[in-house]
């Protein structure tokens, strides 16, 4: 046996851990917020929105469950409370159901032309030049700051029948005679009308955003999908579409919230007294309160609206969740 198996191994000490660097002077260490600074932050703005749409909501939903009249109005017979016999009239109207699907079928039109003109023209921006975009952009922002009623009026001049310079641009094209055409004669022309209104103004917000989250799709993302033999659709379809996916579903919810309460359009073009067949939810509550006098429906009617959109929002929220749950 040889002398380096008989000697016994010296024991290491163990190592101690350095010690924490020293903080630098002047910079005092991080403080974990307490769990209620959000809603500190967010007090002030809650209690506007309390004070400026609490009490509006609360009359609101108060007044759908009375008779209340011009007679209640002034004063001479109190409120009368009748539980939910606005409901039940306005749900058993078949006039209502017809302005429920003329209202969907108006907002869905518009949305969908919106995001889509939006989503066009957004693309557009990035292949330009830097001149043209600057134009393109200047325009986008004058329509988008024009007032409702400005832009009403002059779509009402545009389309005017006896003055209207796109019936005389029309007229112009061989086989095409639309001088003295009232595009407001049948519901559907006028609708139309309307919403190509609609969405004059409201494809400039959408074009912004959406050009401002095109920015953020990496160009590496869509150079690697070229090299894999993508095209032009599919570097859209499987690279732009999934990044942007987030930012398209809060615009289709805005666009559905904004475009279900069209009201000065409708009220303005048909110089406030809108025909049957131009009613929407917003314009037929209106009616039924300040023309017909009947308060209590006409606030029903507007409270089935909000509900219809808390709906759309709960829609919304579920979509952001899963996006949020993926990513």
């Amino acid at each position: 046996m040889s002398a380096a198996d008989t000697t016994t191994p010296a024991k290491v000490p163990p190592t101690r851990p350095a010690p924490p660097p020293p903080a630098a002077p002047g910079r005092p260490r991080a403080r974990r917020s307490p769990a209620g600074t959000p809603w500190l932050l967010l007090a002030p703005c809650l209690l506007i929105l309390a004070l400026v749409m609490g009490y509006p909501l609360v009359r609101l939903v108060t007044l759908s469950f009375q008779k209340f009249g011009q007679s209640q109005l002034w004063g001479f017979q109190p409120a009368e409370s009748v539980g939910f016999d606005n409901f039940a009239g306005v749900l058993g109207d078949g006039e209502f159901w017809q302005v429920v699907v003329r209202t969907i079928v108006f907002a869905a039109g518009c949305v969908i032309l919106t995001m889509v003109l939006g989503m066009l023209i957004a693309l557009l921006l990035q292949r330009v030049s830097g001149w043209v975009k600057t134009l393109i952009n200047i325009a986008l922002v004058a329509s988008w700051g024009m007032p409702v009623i400005v832009a009403t009026t002059v779509f009402k001049w545009l389309f005017d029948s006896d003055y209207g310079i796109l019936n005389a641009v029309l007229s112009k094209l061989p086989g095409v005679e639309l001088i003295g055409h009232n595009w407001f004669a049948s519901g559907p022309q006028g609708l139309a009308v309307i919403m190509l209104l609609v969405i004059w103004g409201a494809v400039p917000f959408v074009v912004i955003t959406l050009s401002a989250g095109l920015t953020q799709v990496p160009a590496e993302l869509e150079e690697a999908a070229r090299l894999d033999g993508a095209g032009s659709w599919g570097v859209f379809r499987y690279v732009t579409l999934p990044i942007l996916k987030p930012i398209i579903v809060m615009l289709t919810t805005l666009s559905v919230i904004w475009d279900m309460g069209v009201f000065p359009q409708v009220f303005v073009m048909r110089n406030g007294h809108p025909e049957a067949e131009f009613q929407l939810l917003t314009t037929y509550s209106y009616d039924r309160a300040f023309v017909v006098n009947d308060y209590g429906q006409g606030s029903a009617i507007a409270l089935i609206t909000v509900l219809l959109l808390l709906g759309v929002v709960a829609v919304y929220m579920r979509q952001m969740l899963k996006i949020g749950e993926v990513e």
